[in-house]
């Protein structure tokens, strides 16, 4: 579920009427509006929730300057505190007990003060006054918790897409996994294959999805695994062939060939739970290859994996299970989508891929 994107509009209502319309048609309907422009707002459309300064909102603001300004909140107040002091972060801590909503503004110090508000948050949900759409990432990524909102101050139309897709990142999505059914495994000897290491730790039971043809693809488990001979790289996926496909964000892919750092590849359980994480480096050297194929409810998919002890698929019992010990017959966990990409973005049309 993706997290709330409030929208701030300041101006008249000749001003701001243009951006509210895009906003709504976005599937936005939470906004922060001043007193003249809330009544127009609400017969502009219905369902719509808007906070303000002023009377006639759903949600009343109220600026929290001292102490004793906490006395006004109520249960759906909205607590607006400018964060330019540690006395200030303790006044938004404050207000968090009373109100529903604690709206922050940080100029200077962005993260710390963030920080504190998230580890010792009472009760209410905690918001941020961002004006860059550039900016959203770092908030809800904070202590990996993140802030529960974001109220954007928005002044052109192109702020809202960004910031859809920025908060589009962070919503909890799951692809569908199947079983295939190994059919073919062959040598192949050397060739070009990829690690790519993230910015993050996998757990046992993730990996990348990666794949020959554009309509399937293999869970590739991380090295998450103890051995004898290696350390694990928690990091690292040992992806395949540079000719394979990966799945990146907003159900695109690239060749592995093209992905680099700064990249943002897709992360699934064995459940089929994803998010997305940074590449921190590629690494293409030569090792002897193998070719795997599998059956599935799709049709025949393959993928061509390094030939090591070290490299794993996932079982049908939703196992890691060694490229090196894998035989006809085993089925593994797959992910299969309608062939067609154009520059990795998925397309309707007629494609074979072999």
């Amino acid at each position: 579920m993706t997290r709330p994107l409030w929208i701030k509009l300041d101006g008249s209502w000749e001003e701001i009427k243009p951006l509210l319309t895009s906003s709504i048609e976005s599937g936005i309907g939470n906004f922060v509006l001043n007193g003249e422009n809330v009544k127009k707002a609400k017969q502009l459309a219905r369902g719509i929730k808007v906070a303000s300064f002023d009377s006639g909102s759903d949600i009343e603001i109220l600026r929290i300057r001292k102490e004793e300004d906490l006395k006004n909140l109520k249960e759906n107040s909205l607590a607006f505190v400018e964060i330019d002091s540690k006395e200030k972060e303790d006044l938004a801590l404050s207000a968090s007990k009373r109100a529903a909503y604690v709206l922050v503004s940080a100029r200077d110090w962005k993260i710390i003060p963030l920080e504190n508000l998230i580890a010792k948050n009472k009760g209410a949900k905690l918001l941020a006054l961002i004006e860059k759409p550039e900016e959203i990432e770092l908030g809800l990524g904070i202590l990996e918790k993140g802030i529960d909102g974001v109220v954007l101050l928005v002044k052109e139309v192109g702020d809202i897409k960004k910031a859809k897709e920025v908060l589009g990142r962070f919503s909890v999505s799951t692809v569908d996994i199947r079983l295939g059914k190994i059919t073919r495994i062959q040598s192949l000897g050397l060739g070009d294959r990829v690690c790519i290491d993230t910015i993050a730790i996998l757990r046992e039971g993730e990996g990348m999805l990666v794949g020959s043809q554009s309509n399937g693809f293999f869970l590739v488990h991380g090295e998450t695994l103890k051995n004898p001979y290696v350390e694990p790289r928690p990091f690292r996926v040992n992806a395949g062939a540079v000719h394979s496909y990966i799945m990146t964000e907003e159900n695109k892919t690239k060749y592995l060939s093209e992905v680099k750092a700064g990249d943002r590849i897709l992360i699934s359980d064995e459940k089929g739970a994803t998010r997305t994480e940074y590449v921190g480096r590629v690494k293409i050297e030569r090792r002897p290859m193998l070719l795997i194929e599998a059956i599935t409810p799709g049709g025949l998919i393959s993928i061509i994996l390094q030939n090591a002890e070290t490299v794993n698929l996932v079982s049908k019992e939703k196992k890691p299970v060694s490229v090196s010990r894998l035989k006809k017959g085993d089925e593994v966990l797959v992910h299969l989508e309608e062939g067609g990409r154009h520059f990795g973005t998925k397309v309707k049309e007629s494609l074979i891929e072999r």
